[in-house]
This record gives C-alpha cells, structure tokens and sequence, in this order.
C-alpha cells in the first residue's frame, strides 16, 4: 500500500496571511493534527509514503525520513518522485508515475490539497483525497484515505451461483 503525499495544504496549512514557523533544519512545522490523522493511516494500512510534494527534490530520500521522523511521522518506506512540478502539474507527475512506475495491484491513495487533480481519470480519481489547504489532513480525511486503501486490498466479491 502507498500514499502518494503532498505536504501543503495537507501537513502544513496553506494560508497566504500567516508564514508557516519553521523547524531548526528549517523545514515548515506540521499541523499536530494532520500528523496524527496520518501517523493513523500509516499505523492502520502498514503503507509507504512516495512524496508528490514540490518539496520532494529538495531533499534525498534518508534526509527526509529523519525530517518525517523529526515531526512524529514513521512510514515503513519513504520514496518521492524525482519530476520537477514546478516544471510540471501534479496531474502529470502522477499519470506518468500511474503510467511507468506503479506496481499495478499494488493499492494507493493520494492525499493532495490540488484541485488540478479532480481532473484525473476516474480509475486514479477515485483514490484522491482532496484537503482543504488552510485545514490540511483531517480525521475524517484520515478514514476516507483507510477506506479507500481497504477497499482496494480486498477482493472482489465472487459470485456464486447454485444448481
């Protein structure tokens, strides 16, 4: 399982009138409540993080889990796409990612404040979950992100028919 992560407008809220405080390694804080919603997720699914986040290339894959961990965040595995989206849309980055890199079966969710991303194909579409980006990821974010990674793994009901 794997959540495909923003960071704001999901962990850190995005809201133009209020600089985000930052940390000693000069990162955003996170909202304590989003972190816990997704310490949840990460707790209750056992899923990796990949980061979607413009931030992804800023760091390597080692310094951001010490940065994930400094903030109360401990996936089982940390990957991040290595496209530029300032260079491109989110929605690109993950139809390619969708298209050349996802492991197909292998279930994800993505947890992104882009309103870009409503226009996805609905197969992909149906696994967003869109935050509001003064808010970030809340619990009830939290249990639609679980559902849609439990519904994924399960299976499809067969039917059976009797003679």
């Amino acid at each position: 399982m794997l959540i495909l992560l923003d960071i704001d407008g999901v962990l850190v809220p995005a809201n133009p009138w209020k600089k985000p405080e930052v940390m000693q390694d000069g990162f955003p804080i996170f909202n304590a409540k989003s972190v816990q919603a997704l310490q949840r997720i990460l707790s209750e699914t056992n899923a990796g993080v990949l980061l979607t986040t413009s931030h992804k290339t800023k760091y390597n894959v080692s310094q951001w889990r010490d940065l994930l961990k400094s903030r109360g965040i401990n996936p089982k595995k940390i990957q991040r796409l290595n496209s530029n989206s300032l260079q491109t849309t989110r929605k690109d980055e993950i139809l390619d990612w969708y298209g050349t890199k996802h492991t197909h079966g292998e279930e994800f969710v993505i947890i992104d404040d882009d309103k870009m991303l409503n226009g996805l194909p609905p197969n992909i579409k149906n696994k967003l979950v869109l935050t509001s980006p003064s808010i970030g990821l809340t619990e009830e974010l939290a249990d639609e992100a679980i559902s849609i990674l439990r519904r994924s793994a399960s299976p499809e009901p067969t039917t059976v028919l009797s003679l």
